[in-house]
C-alpha cells in the first residue's frame, strides 16, 4: 500500500498553467504505475493521464493531449501533472492514484488514491 498526497490545485484563469504534485510514501514507489484522474461535480471520475514505473510509457485522455504532461521523479517519490492552456472545462477535483504495474486508463487497476486537490479555471 502507498499513501498519496496531492498538492498544487488552486484558482487560475483560462489559458493559465498549473503543476500538480503527488507525494507518495513507501520504499517501493518506483515499482508503481501512477495515474491522474479528475472528477467534476455531478460527473464520473475520469482518467487524465498515466505513467509507468520508469516514465517510458504514458497515456493521455484525448481532452488533455498536447496540453498536459505527466512525469515522475522516483528519487523524490513524486508524480507531477503539468497543465497548460487550461480551460474552464478542466475544473475538477484532481486525484492521483497508484497501481501495481501499469494500468493506463483502467480505473480498476488503481488500488491506492489520494484525497484530491481542487483545480478551478475561471473564464
Amino acid at each position: 500500500q502507498v499513501h498519496l498526497v496531492e498538492s498544487g490545485g488552486r484558482l487560475v484563469q483560462a489559458g493559465g498553467s498549473l503543476r500538480l504534485s503527488c507525494a507518495a510514501s513507501g520504499r517501493t514507489f518506483s515499482s508503481y504505475g501512477m495515474g491522474w484522474f479528475r472528477q467534476a461535480p455531478g460527473k464520473e471520475r475520469d482518467v487524465v493521464a498515466a505513467i509507468n514505473w520508469s516514465g517510458s510509457t504514458t497515456y493521455y485522455a484525448d481532452s488533455v493531449k498536447g496540453r498536459f504532461t505527466i512525469s515522475r521523479d522516483n528519487a523524490k517519490n513524486t508524480v507531477y501533472l503539468q497543465m497548460n492552456s487550461l480551460k474552464p472545462e478542466d475544473t475538477a477535483v484532481y486525484y492521483c492514484a497508484a497501481s501495481r504495474g501499469y494500468s493506463g486508463s483502467t480505473y480498476r487497476g488503481y488500488a491506492d488514491w489520494g484525497q484530491g486537490t481542487q483545480v478551478t479555471v475561471s473564464s
